[in-house]
């Protein structure tokens, strides 16, 4: 969604500062262009050398910079965004902006601007809730800014209340939407992802090599395109995405309980690797070696998610799973599709001279009720942009 897209991102000068760096990364992820902007403030907690590696852009912060006077000067860069951001919106760049103050370039910049501009307040609570505050947001607001945040929560300066900087993806959420409805805006979804641990004893378990990146991008595309995700997770290696409703799980029974849990939704995507099986009864002692040789573990059958939510009473408009092969992987996906009950198999050959196992790329097939589509190699991002897509076709 924001692909291509222009952002200049006006940096105050407040402890907040410090969540612009993450908010760069995010909007860079997200395919947005990044020109920063940081005033002499926002300078003493966060640096040009680290705002600038990551925007991979030059941070412009100088009014009367000749040189950048001469190759981009301030009325050309207040008007060559698709977007400006100010984040964080101090109490007193409020009060300037307010006010139409020009003495400096972020505030002469947004003073010459006809682009939209959207703010993200930080400030000590009581600062937020001053008169003067309220009186310069009502001005603001009136002027046409769009305002996101502030959250309430604990303060550096160690106070409760309003005034802490909305999160960095609670902004790309705000950015997003000013440029226009997004498909899955009010669709609830579910994935789970990474794998499942099925406990040997305390220190040993039954696992496999996924790292749940897959997952996470899945879960990133579908929140990207307006869904409410609920990410049901193993123990992964890579960590959850911002803006979902994350639930913590270790085995396939908790996995089940925790889908079951988020029904109903328009869709469950099932990425997470679970074991098959489990030890029947495990040991509440760690097991050691002992004269009489190798234990015996006996196994059971761990319930199947997918197919369960396949046949569920709440049974989602569009269930898709997953089926990881490493031989015969057409036909293997193709025949678990109709075993299953779902709509979507997305098959990959995960075999050890393919490195997708646990990597940063993969290579699918997509098996519908029309057919196999086969998907190029591509990074795991990329695969979950298509795979969303295609998915708020459906529900769309």
């Amino acid at each position: 969604m924001l692909s291509g897209k222009r952002i200049t991102l006006i940096i105050g000068g407040g402890i907040a500062a410090y969540k612009s760096l993450d908010l760069i990364r995010q909007l860079r992820r997200a395919g947005a262009q990044v020109t920063p902007v940081l005033t002499r403030a926002g300078a003493q907690f966060v640096t040009p050398l680290s705002v600038a590696a990551l925007a991979e852009e030059q941070v412009f912060h100088d009014l009367f910079d000749l040189k950048d006077e001469a190759e981009m000067g301030h009325i050309q860069l207040s008007r060559v965004a698709d977007l400006i951001v100010v984040a964080p919106a101090t109490a007193n760049l409020m009060a300037r902006m307010a006010a139409g103050m020009a003495d400096d370039l972020a505030s002469t910049l947004l003073l010459a601007t006809d682009t939209p501009v959207l703010i993200a307040p930080a400030m000590n609570v009581r600062m937020w809730q001053h008169p003067a505050t309220q009186r310069n947001l009502a001005q603001l607001q009136a002027d046409g800014l769009r305002v996101v945040g502030p959250d309430v929560g604990d303060m550096a300066c160690g106070e409760h209340g309003p005034g802490r900087m909305a999160e960095p993806a609670a902004i790309v959420a705000a950015i997003r939407d000013h440029f226009g409805p997004r498909p899955l805006t009010g669709q609830r979804v579910l994935v789970t992802s990474g794998p499942t641990h099925e406990p040997i004893d305390p220190v040993r378990y039954i696992a496999n090599r996924s790292s749940g990146a897959q997952g996470t991008a899945i879960a990133e595309a579908l929140r990207d395109l307006g869904a409410e995700v609920i990410f049901v997770t193993g123990p992964a290696q890579t960590p959850p995405p911002d803006g979902v409703t994350v639930m913590r799980v270790e085995t396939a029974r908790e996995m089940l309980a925790a889908a079951e849990g988020a029904l109903p939704v328009a869709a469950a995507i099932c990425a997470a690797a679970v074991a098959d099986w489990r030890v029947t009864t495990d040991s509440t002692q760690k097991m050691k070696k002992t004269t009489q040789g190798t234990p015996k573990l006996e196994f059971s059958e761990n319930p199947d998610i997918l197919a369960t939510l396949s046949t569920h009473a709440q049974r989602p408009e569009l269930v898709v799973g997953f089926a990881a092969e490493t031989e015969d992987v057409i036909a293997h996906a193709t025949l678990k599709r109709t075993r299953k009950g779902c709509d979507w198999i997305v098959a990959n050959d995960v075999s050890p001279a393919t490195g997708i196992m646990g990597g940063q790329e993969n290579a699918v097939n997509l098996i519908t009720e029309a057919g196999v589509e086969d998907w190029p190699r591509l990074p795991k991002r990329e695969v979950a942009a298509r795979l969303a897509d295609r998915i708020a076709q459906v529900l769309g």
